[in-house]
């Protein structure tokens, strides 16, 4: 019998220890000496809320499912109709393709076909590799199509530090920025986070704050890297989240709306653009044509146990 997400492929290395699924390529379960870190989904269900799916060739949403690229007007499928968006991309419950599985990686591919609404077909690419430093995920996308494409990414993993809830939880959010939105969850504008309610960049409780905001303007170290944390206080253990450059926004999200697993865990998505990008063009990549320079398009981020 095939689970509901189908094949699972197990890797471990360094006391780390993950399940990727075929079904959307998603992270199923990552824990490091036996502890989770993230609060992903059981072998006999599908994903919930996105848990630890990738989301291409968007991200998050897009109004009315419309937008225009390369002097045409295209529509594709809603898919969170009460607020009329396209929502996560096309490959979040695609079958992806074994390339190669070790011990400690996993490398699947999808191609995106050329379809109504989205008239460009995209290679992608996902490798999965664990260490002693923990999990590296990277996505890479190559245009096939003899014209250019539009492309962003994102990564939907829920963070977990114990059973919860995340009010305990100290926060470490390097972002001076956040979006303001509408009643359907598409950008309006933006505010600094200095000072407020969600000014994360000095490490803080989380307590009764609410999210589910997109974040951008990220402080980086020398190396280009941007890291969130979550850690428990009283035993100092923790997971963090980091970006590479390709990574310009996150959406944070403490999922009040998730029943039984209400802030359990907190979503830190990793996004090359914000929500509506197809739309606004805001940090859209344009790759370029088939064989032509600037072709394809590669973004790293991970997960690593704090201590």
């Amino acid at each position: 019998m095939l689970a509901p997400s189908g094949d699972q492929f197990e890797i471990a290395a360094g006391g780390y220890r993950a399940v990727v699924t075929e079904s959307g390529a998603a992270l199923r379960e990552l824990s490091y000496a036996g502890r989770a870190l993230v609060d992903g989904f059981d072998v006999d269900e599908v994903s919930r809320g996105g848990r630890g799916q990738l989301l291409a060739p968007w991200p998050n949403r897009l109004g009315d499912g419309r937008f225009t690229f390369g002097g045409r007007e295209l529509s594709l499928p809603l898919s969170e109709h009460e607020r009329r968006n396209a929502s996560h991309g096309l490959v979040r419950w695609a079958a992806w393709t074994l390339e190669e599985h070790t011990a400690h990686s996993v490398s699947l591919t999808y191609r995106l076909m050329a379809r109504s609404g989205w008239p460009w077909t995209l290679d992608l690419h996902v490798l999965h590799d664990l260490s002693a430093d923990g999990l590296t995920v990277t996505l890479t996308a190559t245009n096939m199509s003899a014209e250019p494409a539009p492309y962003a990414a994102g990564a939907h993993p829920y963070l977990r530090v114990g059973d919860g809830p995340v009010d305990d939880l100290e926060l470490t959010l390097p972002a001076s920025t956040r979006y303001l939105v509408d009643d359907r969850m598409l950008p309006v504008g933006t505010e600094p986070v200095d000072g407020g309610e969600l000014d994360f960049r000095v490490s803080r409780p989380v307590r009764g704050t609410v999210l589910d905001t997109t974040f951008t303007d990220l402080e980086r170290d020398e190396s280009g890297q941007a890291t969130t944390s979550l850690r428990d206080p009283s035993t100092g253990q923790g997971v963090s989240l980091w970006v590479d450059p390709a990574w310009t926004h996150l959406q944070v999200y403490s999922a009040d709306d998730a029943g039984a697993t209400a802030r359990r865990s907190l979503a830190v998505e990793p996004m090359t653009a914000p929500p509506d990008a197809l739309r606004s063009g805001t940090d859209l990549v344009t790759l370029a044509a088939a064989g032509e320079p600037g072709d394809e398009h590669s973004a790293s981020w991970g997960l690593r146990a704090l201590d």
